[in-house]
C-alpha cells in the first residue's frame, strides 16, 4: 500500500494495482496460538479463543483459561456464570490484568488460579478431553481432565502491510481518530486491527458502517475543494508599464 498523489493505491497478490479517494482498511487480526502438541487438532472441538461466544456450550463442565491479563480474567468471571468450575493457568507469579478484574478472580469461589504455570499439551480423541500442565518452578506434570480451554494470550493484528504507511502502536494496532481516520489522510480503519476496537463482530460491523459514513464526509470535502479551485476567478496580469 502507498500513496500517488491524491490517490491511495494498493497493490493486489496477483500484481494489480487499485486506486482510490478513500479507503477502509478492515485486515482483522489473528488469536495468538500456544504452538503446542493437539492446538490446532481441538481448535472448534474443545479449544476456543472467545469466552462470549462458545462458553454457554459448556455449562455445569470444567474448563481452564490461559493467560493472565485482563481479557483472561474477564473470561473466567464470564466463564464461572455456566461452568462447574474454572481454572486459570498463568505462566508468571502474578496476574497482570486490571486490579478490579484480578481482585474478583481471586476471590470467586468458583475459580481457581495457578501462578506459574504453563499449558504443556492437549489430550483427547474426537474432541478435548483433558490437558496436561506443567509447573514451571518444579518441572512437575499434571494432566487435568477438562471440557474445554480457553485461550487469551493475545491478538496479533493483520496490519504488517500497512507498517510504514500509517501510525502502528507497539502491537501493531492501526491508531485513528475519533472518526476512525488513521494517520494518513483518506485512509480509514475499523474492526479487530484498529487500536481500542472491543474485538467483537458486532462492533466491527458498526465501527465499518461509521467508517462509511465518515469516508462519504471525506469525499464530500474533496468534492467543495475541487469546486472551489474551479470556480476561482482568473487574475488578470498587471499590464506592462509604457
Amino acid at each position: 500500500m502507498s500513496r500517488d498523489g491524491q490517490f491511495q493505491v494498493v497493490k493486489l497478490a496477483n500484481g494489480d494495482e487499485v486506486r482510490s479517494n478513500a479507503l477502509l482498511l478492515a485486515p482483522g487480526a489473528t488469536y495468538r496460538r500456544l504452538g503446542i502438541p493437539n492446538e490446532d487438532t481441538f481448535v472448534g472441538a474443545g479449544v476456543h479463543f472467545c469466552a462470549t461466544c462458545d462458553g454457554p456450550f459448556y455449562r455445569d463442565q470444567e474448563v481452564l483459561v490461559v493467560g493472565g491479563g485482563s481479557s483472561a480474567a474477564e473470561g473466567a468471571l464470564f466463564l464461572a456464570k455456566f461452568a462447574r468450575h474454572v481454572t486459570i493457568a498463568v505462566r508468571g507469579d502474578a496476574l497482570s490484568a486490571s486490579q478490579l478484574a484480578g481482585s474478583k478472580v481471586l476471590n470467586h469461589a468458583k475459580i481457581d488460579v495457578r501462578m506459574n504455570t504453563v499449558l504443556k499439551e492437549f489430550r483427547g480423541d474426537s474432541r478435548l478431553r483433558g490437558v496436561v500442565l506443567q509447573d514451571v518452578r518444579t518441572g512437575r506434570d499434571e494432566e487435568l481432565a477438562l471440557a474445554a480451554v480457553f485461550v487469551f494470550v493475545g491478538l496479533e493484528p493483520d496490519t504488517q502491510f500497512v507498517r510504514g504507511v500509517v501510525d502502528l502502536d507497539p502491537s501493531g494496532f492501526m491508531r485513528t481518530s475519533p472518526t476512525l481516520e488513521t494517520s494518513q489522510a483518506g485512509v480509514f480503519a475499523a474492526g479487530d486491527a484498529r487500536l481500542g476496537s472491543s474485538k467483537q463482530l458486532v462492533s466491527a460491523a458498526g465501527e465499518g458502517a461509521t467508517a462509511a459514513l465518515m469516508i462519504r464526509q471525506y469525499l464530500q470535502s474533496l468534492k467543495t475543494i475541487a469546486a472551489a479551485v474551479i470556480e476561482q476567478p482568473e487574475v488578470a496580469e498587471p499590464s506592462q508599464a509604457r
